[in-house]
C-alpha cells in the first residue's frame, strides 16, 4: 500500500520560510518522479515544483521560481519543498505526488499515480 505523508505546513508571516516534507512508503521511491502541487480555496490544484526520479531535471511554476526549492533524499524516501520569501498568495493546501512514468510532463496533475493528503500553508500579510 503506497502512502505519501506530507508534513511541515503551518502559519507564517509574509517573507517567512517553511520546509515541507513528504515521506513515501510502499513504493520504490528512487524510481518515481516527485511533484508538489497546491490548491487554494475555490481554485484548481496547480503545479508548484517537480523533480525527476534520478534527481536530474527540475521544474518550477513561474510564480515560485527563485523562492522555492525542491529536493529529494532517496535514502530517506523523502521529497522536500523549501519555501522562502513566502507571500499571502502562497496560502494553500500543499500536496505531494509520485509519478512512475517515463518522460512524463510533470506539470500535469493526471500524470501522477499517487497523492498525499495535503498540508496547510497559511501566509499572513
Amino acid at each position: 500500500q503506497v502512502q505519501l505523508v506530507e508534513s511541515g505546513g503551518g502559519s507564517v508571516q509574509s517573507g517567512g520560510s517553511l520546509r515541507l516534507s513528504c515521506a513515501a512508503s510502499g513504493l520504490t521511491f528512487s524510481r518515481y518522479s516527485m511533484g508538489w502541487f497546491r490548491q487554494a480555496p475555490g481554485k484548481e490544484r496547480e503545479f508548484v515544483a517537480a523533480k525527476w526520479w534520478n534527481g536530474g531535471n527540475t521544474y518550477y511554476a513561474d510564480s515560485v521560481r527563485g523562492r522555492f526549492t525542491i529536493s529529494r533524499d532517496n535514502a530517506k524516501n523523502t521529497v522536500y519543498l523549501q519555501m522562502n520569501s513566502l507571500k499571502p498568495e502562497d496560502t494553500a493546501v500543499y500536496f505531494c505526488a509520485a509519478d512512475g512514468g517515463i518522460n512524463s510532463d510533470l506539470r500535469l496533475r493526471d500524470k501522477y499515480d499517487y497523492w498525499g493528503q495535503g498540508t496547510q500553508v497559511t501566509v499572513s500579510s
